[in-house]
């Protein structure tokens, strides 16, 4: 009788869920196919939680911040704001960001900037074009218009940065820099400059040139796009 309980009782239990095995499969068919063959919220399933089914929250992730570029940016107490998401699952995707960041950053830094702008353009926007304040940057250039450095100066509010164009002169010099490329993002998503923006530039380009420091152009970026203030003709 207890042998025939057993039997009946195994007949019953449940099989796995439907997740086990998912990760499996996924990277199987990313060596197979590559990136292309995986959507964004497949990208976003390979988190920190094995045992968990990720892909209800990494479709919440897509459906609260809009693409897998957004979701990455996304600053860690919004992404805390997702149910199931927690620390290990947002370093996961801060870990992401850094490594996009550092690959786009290398390619810049391999050739002489503007003979490789696509790529300037590339790292400008992965480095802060979804933050949800303004950061300024500033792309230091040698004599052969190579980069000797890259520093985030000023972090602001969701519509404004304070920028000191002296601070800005003296560390180009400290830097030994010829040149400097200014850069700063605006989270409204809308790269379109303001005046400010263009009095700013100006401001810097007016203590620069007589110490011999060029400023190639003024980038904006933003969700929708980036806008070149010397595309434009407005320096």
């Amino acid at each position: 009788m207890v042998e025939k309980r057993r039997e009946r009782d195994e007949g019953l239990a449940e099989g796995p869920p439907h997740y086990v095995g998912h990760r499996k499969r996924l990277r199987g068919r990313f060596r197979e196919a590559g990136t292309d063959a995986l959507s964004d919220y497949e990208l976003l399933e390979f988190r920190a939680q094995p045992r968990r089914d990720m892909k209800p929250i990494a479709k919440a992730l897509l459906e609260k911040f809009g693409s897998f570029a957004e979701v990455i940016s996304a600053p860690a107490k919004r992404l805390a704001e997702v149910d199931g998401i927690g620390e290990a699952s947002i370093t996961d995707l801060k870990i992401v960001q850094a490594a996009a960041s550092r690959l786009l950053r290398g390619e810049v830094k391999k050739r002489p900037v503007l003979s490789s702008w696509s790529s300037v353009l590339d790292y400008c926007r992965t480095a802060q074009a979804f933050a949800d304040r303004e950061q300024f940057r500033v792309l230091f250039l040698d004599k052969r218009n190579q980069l000797i450095a890259d520093e985030l100066q000023q972090i602001g509010t969701v519509d404004h940065t304070p920028v000191y164009p002296r601070e800005v002169v003296k560390r180009a010099l400290e830097l030994s820099a010829t040149a400097i490329i200014l850069v700063h993002n605006h989270p409204s998503g809308d790269p379109t400059p303001s005046r400010a923006d263009i009095q700013m530039t100006q401001q810097i380009i007016a203590v620069a040139n007589p110490l011999g420091i060029s400023v190639h152009d003024h980038i904006i970026v933003g969700k929708e796009g980036h806008a070149s203030l010397k595309g434009l003709k407005l320096v």
